[in-house]
């Protein structure tokens, strides 16, 4: 049986604060990163964004559609003017321009058809345009959102992590004042159950909350002080004291 100064194994306890400490600082840590907002304001960042490059790609699509519109009115109007110049110059046979006046009825006609296709181009373009603002105003308030929780998490996080870096400091400090064997016992025992040791207080053992039983309490009350005993339950090295019998 391994043993130990009883005040050694006493001080055991503080180191025990401290790596207690080191586990509920990582505890919170994780909670941080996976702080459920996240996932949520992520997908819904995302889907907003999507939502945007299709409004984009309607956007660009309406104005290809508007700019050949103009482009149709403005190659008819051309025509019709230059029909006109020389329909009005009076040169020409009379079946001529006779075929001349009945091309720009028939231009005109094709032109108001092009310009009610423009309108309704300028219309479209128009709606898809303020849809294209809206959602893109609806994807800068949700990035901001979730930079902002992001941004909190990552602060507290840094927090957490000049705290964890102080405290192991403390540790590494404390660590350094055991005998390597009796630190090695410990550190062994936190390892495989989470608890490197605990007081035996009032026949409880602070490792497990348990009481333990008669037969296990009076087994480790009869070892003698500088052995290093462990509670049957959590498997951490149980501290003893007169003080807490």
């Amino acid at each position: 049986m391994a043993k130990a100064a009883p005040a050694e194994q006493l001080r055991l306890l503080d180191i025990q604060v401290l790596d207690g400490k080191l586990r509920a600082l990582d505890v919170q840590a994780k909670a941080l990163k996976e702080d459920p907002r996240l996932p949520d304001l992520h997908a819904g960042v995302t889907t907003a964004k999507s939502d945007l490059v299709v409004l984009d790609t309607e956007v660009h699509d309406l104005e290809r559609t508007l700019a050949k519109s103009e482009e149709d009115v403005a190659l008819v109007t051309a025509r019709i003017a230059k029909d006109d110049l020389q329909l009005n110059s009076g040169t020409g046979l009379s079946k001529d321009l006779m075929a001349l006046q009945n091309e720009i009825e028939s231009l005109g006609k094709r032109r108001g058809v092009l310009e009610d296709a423009e309108l309704e181009a300028m219309e479209a373009l128009e709606d898809a345009t303020a849809r294209q603002g809206a959602q893109r105003a609806l994807v800068e308030k949700m990035q901001a959102v979730l930079d902002e929780v992001v941004g909190e998490i990552r602060s507290k996080l840094g927090g957490l992590r000049m705290e964890r870096d102080a405290t192991a400091a403390e540790r590494a400090e404390l660590a350094a004042t055991f005998d390597p064997a009796l630190l090695a016992i410990y550190d062994r025992t936190l390892a495989k159950y989470g608890v490197g040791a605990a007081r035996l207080f009032h026949g409880t053992s602070e490792g497990s909350g348990m009481q333990l039983s008669p037969g296990d309490l009076s087994e480790i009350l009869g070892s003698a002080p500088d052995d290093v005993v462990f509670c049957p339950d959590s498997g951490a090295i149980l501290v003893r004291s007169p003080e807490w019998t």
